[in-house]
């Protein structure tokens, strides 16, 4: 049974077009990753089909009575609930169906024998719904999802205000699945989550019953947890069944098929535009001529798929650093009140350090009192000599309306326009992008251009939180390398131990100092 139905979506920004004609279906039960490279209208496609954006042309179908759960990162939370209250809040229209039993029960009463055999049936199915979405065990679902995603361990009684961005995308996470909606759409969901965390979801997907759709860049992931591929490129969603590798595969040997019928195509039309182009002009073969022209008129032209721009990252190194980087003593981090033990860290030239551990902990906390960007609760953090540091935050906040072209220029006055589009070339940008918004643009455009600026700035010391978020499967691997070629040192804060193990020179595990965890 078909619960969603796209036909003939056509959608795009501007003068950029994004979807051409394309059509979907998703049957019952059905795991499907939706991959393509940064800009591919991933995100844009899933806004379509949760009605947040009304497409240029086509229809989106839902089946009647679909529920649809959608992890958004941009739903606000409500200030002054628990992380209980909000995940308490997945089951509300379970409630709102247990007052209509009892609503039903109240008119048994005074129902004739005719009313009282609808209000039984009434009664029945609410009362298979309730069983089917364990209303009656509902406390031990929330404790159960809650420990999963390690939100057992910041505490169900804290008050949302108090929780970091990374906490509070758990718990959305955590109600969604707290809902079992007929279909999840997930849009990266490992983005905040740790690694023990990302196994424990990998679980729970994998034997979910319902459908769902999943956009992740994390290929360990997603192998693990999808049947399908709908692979968007050039503007449109193309299905493969099976896994990424298999998608790979069969990809690749599209490519290699769809090249060597070019290549047969071109040395036809060659030779055909030859004879014409020898033969038209004589009469005795002027017939000859123009039956090979109307060959010509009526060959269908194959086009190779314009090759995406892959990105290239090189990090522009300044002067050595002192052979201290930095050095706390006591230093204990926090705001109202103590994330850490004191710590005595140090780091020296050329260290390559993975800062692990699960969200909350303060991992970030920690780079900013480094940095001196915020101030610690006690203790003291002393820097080494001659840094240049280069910082990539791991989310900006607040709409940015400058093109791309605007942003880096700004920053490189020195740099002519030519120049400054020839950087953003290398990370991987067209033109088109070069001259949107950033706004406009998906998270892992958005997170060139922020490492467009990085690159291009001299450094011999990176400070590097989540830089893989968002980033699509070429660009990360392109950001791998430049950072095991990087000379400098480095301090990165990674979920993923496919892109950090083969980088850094050792793993601090913030859990070893946290006062979070007993």
């Amino acid at each position: 049974m078909s619960i969603l139905t796209v036909k003939n979506l056509s959608h795009g920004f501007g003068d950029r077009a994004i979807f051409n004609n394309v059509s979907f279906r998703l049957l019952k039960g059905e795991h499907i990753g939706l991959i393509g490279a940064n800009g591919e209208g991933k995100s844009t496609f899933m806004s379509i089909i949760t009605d947040k954006l009304e497409p240029d042309e086509g229809q989106v179908e839902w089946a009647k009575r679909v529920r649809v759960g959608y992890l958004d990162q941009h739903t606000t939370l409500e200030n002054g609930m628990t992380i209980r209250d909000v995940l308490k809040t997945a089951f509300r229209y379970l409630f709102e169906l247990e007052t209509e039993m009892n609503q039903i029960c109240d008119k048994m009463a005074e129902a004739t024998p005719e009313e009282l055999e609808v209000l039984l049936e009434d009664m029945g199915t609410i009362q298979d719904i309730l069983t089917h979405n364990d209303f009656y065990i509902i406390d031990a679902k929330v404790e159960e999802v809650a420990r999963g995603l390690g939100l057992a361990e910041i505490g169900l009684e804290k008050e949302i205000q108090e929780l970091s961005g990374g906490q509070r995308t758990k718990i959305l996470l955590a109600k969604l699945l707290l809902e079992k909606p007929d279909i999840l759409l997930l849009d990266e969901p490992t983005n905040y989550l740790d690694e023990q965390h990302i196994e424990w979801l990998k679980i729970y997907l994998r034997a979910y019953e319902n459908a769902f759709i999943l956009i992740s860049h994390d290929i360990t992931f997603l192998n693990s947890v999808i049947n399908l591929i709908y692979h968007a490129e050039n503007q449109e969603l193309t299905r493969y069944v099976g896994t990424y590798d298999d998608f790979l595969k069969i990809h690749e040997a599209k490519k290699q098929q769809l090249e060597s019928a070019y290549k047969r195509q071109q040395q036809e039309i060659e030779d055909l535009e030859d004879f014409v182009a020898r033969n038209k002009a004589r009469v005795s073969t002027r017939n000859m001529a123009m039956s090979r022209q109307k060959k010509l008129d009526k060959i269908e032209r194959i086009e190779l798929i314009k090759e995406k721009p892959k990105p290239s990252f090189n990090f522009k190194e300044s002067r050595a650093s002192g052979k201290l980087i930095f050095e706390t003593k006591d230093l204990v981090i926090g705001y109202d009140e103590p994330l850490t033990k004191p710590l005595n860290l140090s780091m020296e030239r050329g260290q390559k350090i993975a800062l692990i551990g699960a969200n909350g902990l303060g991992k970030t906390t920690l780079l900013r009192s480094i940095l001196g960007q915020i101030k610690s609760v006690a203790g003291q953090v002393e820097l080494g000599d001659y840094l240049n540091i280069g910082y990539f935050e791991q989310e900006v906040k607040g709409a940015n309306n400058n093109t791309c072209l605007e942003e880096v220029w700004s920053e490189f006055p020195a740099l002519n326009q030519h120049e400054v589009r020839a950087a953003l070339a290398r990370c991987g940008l067209t033109t088109k992008h070069i001259e949107s918004s950033i706004v406009v643009l998906s998270g892992g455009e958005q997170a060139k251009v922020r490492l467009c600026k990085l690159i291009n700035n001299e450094s011999n010391f990176l400070v590097l939180d989540e830089p893989t978020n968002h980033l699509d499967v070429d660009a990360k691997e392109e950001l791998k390398r430049a950072l095991q070629n990087y000379k400098g040192s480095i301090l990165l804060i990674c979920h993923e131990p496919e892109f950090y193990n083969d980088i850094v020179t050792d793993i601090w595990n913030c859990e070893a100092w946290t006062t979070k965890i007993a």
